[in-house]
């Protein structure tokens, strides 16, 4: 949705400045009046330059997620203990390690001291808030359960962190052997396999083909042009791709390629599931309406193509339609995920079965994750060996055929 700046007065006579989020100008204002603002000035933000914009979201400073489940768990904590906003804002501004956090938490206890809601003054910090979780807080005060809604994101932030780690944590042993592997045929190129080279260049004898191609890759590792051109090259690859991922078109695609490629696709494809279900889930038992918790979880799924299969899912909605049929047209989600929404939707329980179906896919991603490092083991030790394999073969075919011409 689009993003407009604004410049307003509160109740107080202070002025202030942030983002909001709306459909259009109007939806906007609207939001602006609600919260008892004057407005001054409205106007769309304007766009970043795909390249620089991507560069510095890159670069930019986060908070580490951890530190935000702890400030939700301790502010939901202190508010069901029966402290004033105010006052818990005060107490977790000042015992928290994170920076970035810590000068938001500050801001957010100014905004509400002045009148504004928690919601309104989390919004102006989306760098650190997601709309997930702004959505949640405002259903919350709504609801009058904010505590209960707060404890809720602390246990979805904890899930979707311990996910992220274990994915992470079974990709670090590959990527450690792989690293070595790459280090090893570096050295051998670079010190050892020169010598040898050289001595095949005194040999008068003809060299087999393998050992030529070893001559010439090492030839041209030597050269300093080949090797800066190949790193300029990559480089540029790179940042090309990332450029190109910024796109709309090229998001999309880079994320069918995710969901589509063999072996990972199928793991990126139950952690989409579970992120979606888990999302969906908590919105909904936090009292967020579902048209509105499936725009959230279209921005938040992570994935181009997820978000787009959702999309038109509340079109269909729209036109009155369950959620279980489009979502099973849609060719994405498993047909036990569909089946155990439609469940939920005749029984009233939509929420409880997103986050059952959830767990199931978190053990799935487990158990996907553990076959996975099984089977990268030996692909990796097979392509190390062929590569060891084709140098000592380069190496010691034209010595054997100098000791049998010499008899």
């Amino acid at each position: 949705m689009p993003v407009y700046v604004y410049r307003a007065k509160g109740p107080d006579g202070k002025e202030s400045k942030g983002e909001i989020t709306a459909k259009n100008e109007m939806e906007a204002k609207t939001q602006l009046i609600r919260q008892r603002l004057t407005i001054l000035s409205l106007e769309p933000k304007k766009e970043e330059s795909k390249t620089l914009g991507g560069i510095a979201a890159f670069f930019k400073p986060r908070v580490n997620q951890q530190a935000l489940t702890v400030f939700s768990r301790q502010f939901a904590t202190m508010i069901n203990a029966g402290l004033s906003l105010v006052r818990a804002l005060d107490i977790l501004a000042e015992q928290s390690e994170d920076k970035l956090l810590k000068a938001a938490i500050a801001e957010v206890k100014k905004d509400v001291e002045g009148g504004k809601s928690l919601s309104a003054a989390l919004s102006k910090h989306r760098h650190i808030f997601s709309d997930l979780y702004i959505s949640m807080v405002k259903a919350g005060e709504i609801g009058g359960m904010l505590d209960e809604v707060l404890d809720r994101l602390a246990n979805f932030m904890e899930k979707d962190f311990q996910l992220k780690k274990k994915v992470q944590s079974a990709m670090t042993y590959p990527a450690m052997i792989l690293f070595l592997a790459i280090g090893i045929v570096i050295f051998l190129v670079t010190y050892i396999l020169p010598t040898f080279v050289n001595l095949f260049k005194e040999m008068d004898v003809k060299l087999p083909l393998l050992t030529q191609v070893l001559i010439s890759v090492v030839e041209a590792l030597k050269n300093p042009i080949v090797v800066v051109g190949l790193i300029v090259v990559l480089i540029f690859a790179g940042v090309g791709l990332g450029v190109w991922y910024q796109t709309p078109v090229g998001r999309k695609q880079i994320d069918l390629v995710k969901l589509n490629i063999p072996v990972f696709g199928l793991l990126n494809k139950k952690v989409a599931v579970s992120r979606f279900a888990r999302t969906l889930g908590t919105l909904l038992s936090s009292g967020v309406s579902l048209m509105a918790s499936l725009e959230i979880v279209a921005q938040v799924s992570g994935n181009a193509v997820i978000g787009s299969a959702i999309d038109s899912v509340r079109a269909r909605l729209r036109e009155g339609e369950s959620l279980s049929g489009p979502l099973s047209e849609t060719g994405i989600f498993p047909p036990m995920v569909t089946q155990m929404i439609a469940v939920g939707e005749e029984t009233g329980n939509l929420d409880t079965m997103l986050n059952k179906i959830a767990d199931f896919y978190d053990t799935e991603v487990e158990y996907t994750l553990s076959s996975l490092t099984s089977l990268i083991e030996p692909i990796m030790i097979v392509g190390m060996g062929g590569i060891v394999g084709f140098i000592v073969l380069a190496v010691f075919m034209p010595l054997y055929q100098l000791i049998t011409a010499s008899f």
